[in-house]
């Protein structure tokens, strides 16, 4: 059983390097592309049972037992995320299907697609940190080229400025690594653990603890986020809706995983310092989310607003907090794929992204504004939608730690939340029609379909809660007791 840990890093990894051989029949890409995603989510929800029947699943690569070898560690917080992953990645394509043009489709975007997928359920799966740096590496380099197809100028200086920043950030990271490797004399992540905790975290390991809080904060946006708003305005919405669901998520992973696995003993340094710049990102996201009036930006500053709001509960390191925390990570997947699919068929119809010149989409198109109207409250974390479990349960574990301060933040930043995504919703769809229904520049459909699948998450874990708790308190376990996940490692 523990051979299936292999299967949703390799599965679409060999449908995309197939698919780059058919690359003008695109009808059997798109085929090609479900399938394969399809067997990727089929394996990752049976890890899920399997995880949750028998406990942490870790498949040692080539025979190399552990600390020698590379595990692939199948935790039940990876289980689910690789679950989530395969099924955002699904309803992507679904609205890639109809909504990006052939040259997209000729120039390998399904393929990439893939690839993306491949490395984003790698930096899940893996317990190795110099494989969570090569992982982070494809899924950067599919990412690079999505961004950059179509050669327009807007992509291709968005793409500069995103690979300039990751460039950057991924030196830091071999260098966070060569350093760490100096103190420990290994990179599997469960032996690192064990070695800091025997050694003691001392000034030069929480030096390096900070040097990667920097390369995870600058790939998921964490106050340093100037590059997030430009990039993921530049792609075709069902790029940026991969974008907002999956890429900050892998970032806010790699600082769950290693703050609470391998530097959880300074945490009035490590743990206070992530407090204040999640305290930071989610002002500065806030004030992004009102200052502007075009589709794509205001939904670009929320990812940055939800980035700071998940790692606060991580900052807090309480097991509610970090229930809260994974709880809103998987809704907040959903429901950003979910509104950037709503609000990239806004702007097909309309054929453009000012908020000014759309209006009484509602008229003729009400399915799609119900359904926006739906994804905003679940956004802003109304309940009994998804968001709201997670939401209050980062804001107990605030309030257990007296930090009443960010709670207030917190809580300031869900209303302006909302209001960003009610100002969206009401210039869209209410008041007079400007266009008729022969003048819309597309029909938008395509975007039902998808939006249909991810708005029955949103709903369903809401009013499912219990039963996702059930999963999430897995997740937590070896989050709030490290020894779980290094007994599993290296026993």
């Amino acid at each position: 059983m523990n051979n299936l840990a292999v299967f949703p890093i390799v599965t679409p990894l060999l449908f995309g390097v197939l698919m780059f051989f058919v690359r003008y029949r695109i009808r059997l890409q798109v085929g090609l592309a479900t399938v394969g995603t399809l067997a990727t989510l089929v394996v990752s929800a049976l890890l899920v049972r399997t995880v949750s029947r028998d406990g942490i699943l870790v498949l040692h690569v080539g025979g190399w037992e552990a600390p020698y070898g590379i595990p692939l560690v199948v935790d039940m917080l990876a289980a689910i995320l690789i679950t989530i992953t395969s099924i955002v990645t699904l309803a992507c394509l679904l609205y890639a299907y109809h909504s990006l043009d052939d040259g997209r489709k000729r120039h390998y975007a399904f393929p990439l697609i893939m690839i993306l997928l491949c490395g984003v359920n790698g930096s899940f799966l893996t317990g190795d940190i110099f494989n969570l740096f090569v992982f982070f590496e494809v899924m950067l380099l599919s990412s690079y080229v999505l961004l950059s197809l179509g050669g327009g100028r807007i992509q291709l200086r968005e793409t500069i400025k995103y690979i300039v920043i990751n460039i950057v950030a991924s030196s830091l990271f071999v260098i966070a690594i060569a350093y760490l490797y100096s103190i420990t004399g290994t990179l599997n992540m469960a032996h690192i653990a064990q070695r800091v905790a025997e050694l003691g975290q001392d000034g030069l390991t929480t030096t390096v603890s900070l040097l990667f809080l920097t390369v995870f904060g600058l790939k998921s946006a964490l106050f340093l986020f100037f590059w997030l708003p430009g990039s993921y305005s530049a792609p075709p919405a069902p790029i940026a809706a991969l974008f907002a669901a999956l890429l900050t998520k892998v970032g806010i992973y790699c600082i769950i995983r290693t703050f609470t696995l391998i530097f959880p003993h300074q945490p009035q340094i490590t743990h206070e310092i992530l407090m204040w710049l999640a305290a930071l990102t989610m002002i500065m996201g806030a004030m992004g989310v009102i200052a502007y009036w075009r589709i794509k930006q205001i939904l670009a500053y929320n990812v940055i607003v939800s980035v700071g709001f998940i790692l606060f509960g991580v900052a807090v390191a309480s097991e509610a907090a970090l229930s809260g925390a994974v709880y809103y990570l998987i809704h907040d997947m959903i429901a950003k794929a979910l509104i950037f699919i709503l609000g990239g068929a806004i702007i097909s119809i309309a054929g453009t992204d000012k908020l000014r010149e759309i209006s009484g989409l509602i008229h003729f198109r009400p399915v799609l504004g119900w359904l926006f109207f739906l994804s905003a409250l679940a956004l802003a974390g109304v309940p009994p939608l998804s968001g709201f479990v997670g939401k209050v349960m980062i804001l107990q574990g605030g309030v257990q730690a007296k930090a009443f301060v960010l709670v207030g933040l917190g809580l300031l930043s869900s209303l302006l939340v909302l209001y960003s995504v009610m100002k969206v919703f009401i210039h869209s769809f209410w008041g007079e029609t400007l266009l008729s229904e022969g003048e819309e520049k597309s029909t938008g459909k395509g975007a039902l379909l998808p939006s249909f699948l991810l708005a029955a998450l949103v709903v369903g874990f809401g009013l499912g809660a219990e039963e996702i708790m059930f999963y999430v308190r897995q997740a937590v376990e070896p989050l709030v007791n490290p020894a779980i996940y290094i007994e599993a490692v290296l026993s």
